[in-house]
């Protein structure tokens, strides 16, 4: 009998030992699905976060290039007002030399008009010379 009893405490020893790995690891696998769970769960907020940061980021570029056209306009106007302040000094020295020379007509007619005959000689004396 006693080649029966350590037979069986052999088989009882295995059986147990069997049900105890099986134990583990159907414990190890409950752990490793609630691990794949929260690790999902970790990426869907990584992803919702990344999403939120996109689009915050979306719209400071937006706000940076609305502000960026804003400037651009800014200085074209200013740009433009510039340009009309220097156009208008231009016509006033215009006027102020039509007006100079219009003195000077009034104040040496005869000048003036010898002035004017030499100019128109000398114009025609190289329009023709010009022609040939």
């Amino acid at each position: 009998m006693s080649t029966t009893t350590s037979g069986n405490g052999n088989g009882n020893r295995t059986a147990v030992a069997s049900d105890s790995m099986k134990t583990n690891l159907g414990e190890a696998g409950t752990h490793l699905k609630q691990a794949a769970g929260h690790a999902g769960e970790a990426i869907k907020g990584a992803a919702g976060a990344v999403g939120e940061e996109m689009r915050l980021g979306k719209a400071q570029v937006k706000s940076e290039l609305a502000e960026s056209a804003l400037s651009g306009i800014a200085a074209v106007e200013q740009a433009g007002a510039a340009g009309r302040e220097q156009v208008d000094q231009l016509m006033d020295k215009g006027r102020d030399l039509i007006e100079s020379a219009a003195d000077l007509i009034r104040e040496r007619p005869l000048a003036s008009f010898g002035m004017a005959f030499a100019t128109g000689w000398i114009i025609a004396k190289l329009a023709r010379s010009g022609d040939k």
